[in-house]
């Protein structure tokens, strides 16, 4: 997290309102963008926010000036994203204008470009940890290594996907952040471990290459992910189901909280106790 950049997740096209402008120009920003509050700029210089709380009580035709925040916080688009995320949730600002030295408006980072950030994170201890499970069960030593995998020789091991995180995947390989996927490779075949979005995401932008975690096993043996795999009858990355974001499992176990008693969601599968667990 402290390497990710907020230049690398600021959203550039940004909606701001002049300062010469009234609170009625604020309120039909408002009604055609669904944002709820903007930078306020003099040409390209920020030199307030407005928010939808600060049209309370206040008659349309009052004065932008009058009415906006002058002391505001910003963010440098060098600054770290953890620093962002700290600020986020010390001030409760859910955006912040970013600009360089002279106050010129780059971009705006947001609370969920901080949350973005942090989906699908791969850590070396993922990594090690499923390489000591495979040692443990099948009593052979795997091999680690870094490298470019075919994306269409993947054999997926997970049927469903999201779309809403499949859309921030695809928004991360555009920017070229996207995180190395798992995959485990045997004879003839590469097993797909961790990274089900980011391989349907580049399938769709038509990225046949993706930078990979391979963890070679050079015995012949099944393991459970294979089993997996032709349980759910997948045999390539389109064979993956995308479902809409209402549909998504922690949703709905949301809902059924409320005097249903407590219902644990299907993604909430044991950690690594065998490879025929998912662990995307």
């Amino acid at each position: 997290m402290e390497k990710k950049r907020v230049r690398d997740y600021m959203t550039t096209d940004v909606d701001t309102v002049p300062m010469t402008g009234t609170a009625r120009e604020v309120i039909y920003a408002i009604k055609n963008t669904s944002h709820d509050g903007f930078p306020v700029v003099d040409g390209i210089i920020v030199v307030g926010y407005i928010a939808a709380r600060d049209l309370l009580f206040v008659h349309p035709d009052t004065p932008v000036r009058e009415i906006m925040s002058h002391h505001l916080i910003v963010a440098d688009p060098e600054m770290a994203i953890s620093d962002v995320a700290r600020v986020i949730i010390r001030s409760g600002i859910q955006k912040l204008p970013v600009v360089n030295e002279k106050n010129e408006l780059l971009g705006i980072i947001s609370n969920t470009d901080v949350v973005r950030s942090q989906i699908e994170h791969v850590s070396p201890e993922k990594v090690y940890k499923l390489m000591d499970t495979i040692e443990r069960l099948h009593e052979i030593k795997p091999y680690l290594s870094k490298g470019p995998v075919q994306v269409h020789l993947l054999l997926p091991t997970q049927s469903r996907i999201y779309m809403d995180e499949l859309e921030g995947r695809i928004y991360e390989i555009k920017k070229g952040l996207a995180e190395p996927v798992i995959v485990i490779k045997k004879p003839g075949r590469f097993i797909l471990v961790d990274g089900h979005h980011r391989s349907v995401a580049a399938r769709r932008l038509g990225i046949k290459i993706l930078e990979a975690y391979i963890i070679e096993i050079r015995e012949n043996i099944e393991l459970g992910l294979e089993r997996t795999a032709k349980a759910l009858n997948l045999k390539s990355i389109d064979d993956i189901q995308v479902l809409d974001y209402a549909r998504h499992p922690l949703i709905a176990g949301t809902h059924r909280y409320g005097g249903m008693g407590t219902v644990i969601p299907d993604t909430q599968i044991p950690d690594y106790q065998d490879p025929s667990h998912r662990v995307s």
